[in-house]
C-alpha cells in the first residue's frame, strides 16, 4: 500500500475518473519542439508558501504537503535535482521513468521553517528560486544567512530576478538593471550566480528569453502546466504550480504520474504579449504532435475563459485549436491532454499574457 491507501493499480484506475476535475484547474501555464523519445520527460512542480493560510492562492497547507511527500516517497517516483534533469536534457541522456523535480519560488521564510525540514528528512532534493531584492525584507522572507545555510546543506539555489516584477512589460534597460542587481547580490552573498532561472510569475517574452540565454543560464522555467522533456525549449520549460485549491493529494498523484505530450511548429510563438497580439484575440493556435505519440483521437484541450474548445486534426498529427472567446487581461493558458500508456496522461500547456489582470 502507498501513502494514499490504494494499490498502484487502483490509484491509476482512479486517475481516469479524476481527469475532469484536474483539467478544470488549468494552473498557470513555452514553446516546445520534440525530436527525442516521447517518454523521456520530467514532471516539475513548484510551490511558494507552506502553512501560510492567509495566502491560499500561493500557499500549500501542511497536511497537503505531507501527503505530497508521502506519495513521492512511497510510489515509483524518482525525485532528482533540477540541475541533473537539465543536464540530462542537454546531453540527451534518458531519465528514469516517473522523474519528478521539486522547485520553490520566492524564498519565503516558511520554506526554511516548514518545507526544508520535511524535504530534508524525506531525502528529497529541491531548488529554491530566490528574488534577491526580497531576501530579508520583513519576517515572512528568508534571510541571506538562511539561504546560505540551506545552500551549504545541498539545496540548489536558482535565480528569480532581483525585484520580481512583470518583466515582459519592462523596457530592456530596466531588465538589464534587474539582472545586474541580482547578479551582484548573488556574488556578494553566496559567492556564485545560479545556473538556472525561473521567470517571475512564469511570464516571459522573446527579449527576456534572449537576455537570460545571453547571461549564460543553462535553462529557464515558467509556470505553465505540462511535462518537460528532452528536445523541448530549455528556456520555456513548464512547471505545475501548486496551491491550496490545486494541491489536493488526488490531483498531485495524477500530475506526478503524467507523461510528455511533445509538440513542434507551435503557433503563435511566445506568450502573445500585447505587441504580438494586435487584433487577433482569440488567437489562432496550432501545433504538431510528435508522430511517435500515435493516434490523437482522444486529444482534449481546455482554455481560460472558454467553455468550448474545438480541435481540428489535419493529417495524422497537426492540430488546429479554435477558441470561442478572447483571453482576458493577465495570464491565460491552454492545456491539452491525451490518454497515454498504463492509464497515465500526456500533458502540455501553452501560456498567454495580456496587459492587466491581478498578480
Amino acid at each position: 500500500m502507498g501513502a494514499t491507501g490504494l494499490t498502484a493499480t487502483a490509484r491509476r484506475a482512479k486517475r481516469w475518473r479524476l481527469l475532469a476535475l484536474v483539467l478544470v484547474s488549468l494552473v498557470l501555464p513555452g514553446s516546445v519542439a520534440a525530436q527525442t523519445p516521447v517518454d523521456n520527460g520530467a514532471v516539475m512542480v513548484t510551490y511558494h508558501r507552506f502553512g501560510e493560510d492567509s495566502y491560499p492562492s500561493t500557499n500549500i497547507r501542511l497536511d497537503q504537503f505531507d501527503r505530497h511527500i508521502d506519495i513521492l516517497t512511497n510510489g515509483d517516483f524518482n525525485v532528482l535535482p533540477l540541475s541533473d534533469v537539465i543536464a540530462a536534457f542537454k546531453e540527451g541522456t534518458p531519465l528514469p521513468d516517473r522523474t519528478v523535480v521539486i522547485t520553490i519560488d520566492d524564498a519565503y521564510h516558511s520554506v526554511y521553517a516548514e518545507a526544508w525540514p520535511r524535504l530534508r528528512d524525506a531525502g528529497l532534493p529541491f531548488t529554491i528560486f530566490v528574488a534577491t531584492d526580497l531576501v530579508g525584507v520583513g519576517p515572512n522572507m528568508m534571510t541571506w544567512e538562511e539561504v546560505r545555510e540551506v545552500a551549504a546543506a545541498g539545496v540548489e539555489i536558482g535565480a528569480h530576478s532581483a525585484g520580481h516584477g512583470h518583466m515582459p512589460f519592462m523596457d530592456r534597460g530596466a531588465i538589464e538593471a534587474d539582472f545586474a542587481r541580482m547578479t551582484a547580490a548573488f556574488n556578494e552573498e553566496l559567492g556564485f550566480v545560479p545556473s538556472i532561472y525561473a521567470y517571475p510569475y512564469g511570464e516571459y517574452s522573446p527579449e527576456l528569453i534572449e537576455l537570460v540565454a545571453a547571461a549564460g543560464y543553462d535553462a529557464a522555467l515558467g509556470q505553465h502546466s505540462g511535462v518537460a522533456y528532452a528536445g523541448a525549449d530549455l528556456f520555456t520549460l513548464p512547471r505545475f504550480a501548486l496551491n491550496e485549491r490545486y494541491g489536493e493529494p488526488e490531483r498531485f498523484d495524477l500530475i506526478v504520474d503524467a507523461l510528455p505530450l511533445p509538440v513542434s511548429d507551435v503557433l503563435p510563438s511566445g506568450m502573445l504579449i500585447a505587441e504580438n497580439l494586435g487584433e487577433n484575440n482569440p488567437p489562432q493556435i496550432g501545433f504538431t504532435v510528435d508522430e511517435a505519440v500515435g493516434s490523437l483521437d482522444q486529444l482534449n484541450c481546455f482554455a481560460s475563459n472558454n467553455a468550448d474548445v474545438a480541435l481540428e486534426i489535419l493529417g495524422a498529427n497537426h492540430v488546429e485549436v479554435r477558441l470561442s472567446s478572447p483571453f482576458p487581461p493577465g495570464r491565460s493558458r491552454l492545456n491539452c491532454t491525451l490518454p497515454g500508456p498504463d492509464s497515465r496522461w500526456r500533458w502540455m500547456g501553452l501560456p498567454f499574457l495580456l496587459p492587466g489582470g491581478a498578480d
